[in-house]
């Protein structure tokens, strides 16, 4: 990677959802250093805080860091309006947060965990559509990147909560795109298949993690999905795990 002053993504705006641990960390620290100005969401200060101090440390811009369930749509809105008074645009927005709930048969689903499934992995998300889109449409080449899951293609017995929210958000997503069709802004999805993170460990506690790729592996895909000349709209992209990865862990 080429740094903060000369980077790929140097002077764009980019707001990452679930940005405290694992995928979301990665793909900051990656965006970070190609040059982008970052602002982080996530529901934990404290994770923030941890992956501000790896950016900055890397010489990366300090990050504007957002404290927010977005479960909770009107913070969302806010979110929306305090970025156009700060910045009166939105370069790229990653859609990364997700909830997994105990995998359990369908009728044994919890209400309170499919509600949270809905709310985090499908609700939050159109809000994010719907608070974004206006500052996505004023950049130049506005980008908007949601992560899905291979799930929604197998459909796997006891994952029926994450199953049809990642299936539900792939068809918002790719109705959004087809909206977007004869303007600037580009709306796709990216599969990042398995990788070492805490809701891996979660799903399948039995597992070596040291057999899994690190998240850092798949950030080059995240970086291509939000350059400029990106072309594609309405894709599903199954991420890149051949490409290096920085093993300092900082992407």
């Amino acid at each position: 990677m080429t740094g903060p002053a000369g980077g790929r993504l140097d002077g764009r705006i980019a707001l990452v959802t679930g940005a405290s641990r694992g995928l979301g960390a990665a793909v900051a620290r990656a965006f970070a250093a190609e040059g982008a100005r970052l602002v982080l969401v996530a529901r934990t200060s404290g994770g923030l805080e941890e992956v501000d101090d790896t950016i900055r440390a890397g010489g990366g811009l300090t990050p504007v860091l957002v404290p927010l369930d977005l479960a909770d749509g009107e913070a969302v809105d806010r979110l929306g309006g305090a970025l156009f008074e700060r910045y009166g645009r939105l370069d790229v927005l990653v859609g990364n947060a997700g909830f997994l709930n105990a995998l359990s048969p369908a009728h044994h689903i919890a209400p309170q965990d499919w509600q949270r499934s809905l709310d985090v992995n499908l609700t939050a998300n159109w809000r994010l559509i719907r608070a974004m889109d206006p500052l996505l449409r004023q950049s130049p080449a506005g980008r908007a990147i949601f992560v899905t899951s291979g799930v929604t293609a197998s459909s796997p017995p006891y994952w029926a909560a994450y199953a049809a929210t990642k299936a539900a958000l792939e068809a918002l997503v790719t109705c959004w795109a087809g909206e977007l069709a004869k303007t600037g802004l580009k709306a796709n999805l990216v599969d990042p298949g398995v990788l070492r993170t805490a809701m891996r460990a979660r799903a399948f506690p039995g597992e070596n993690p040291q057999s899994l790729d690190e998240p850092s592996s798949v950030v080059e895909t995240f970086i291509s999905m939000a350059m400029p000349n990106w072309t594609l709209n309405g894709a599903r992209i199954v991420a890149d795990h051949s490409l290096e990865s920085d093993p300092s862990g900082t992407a």
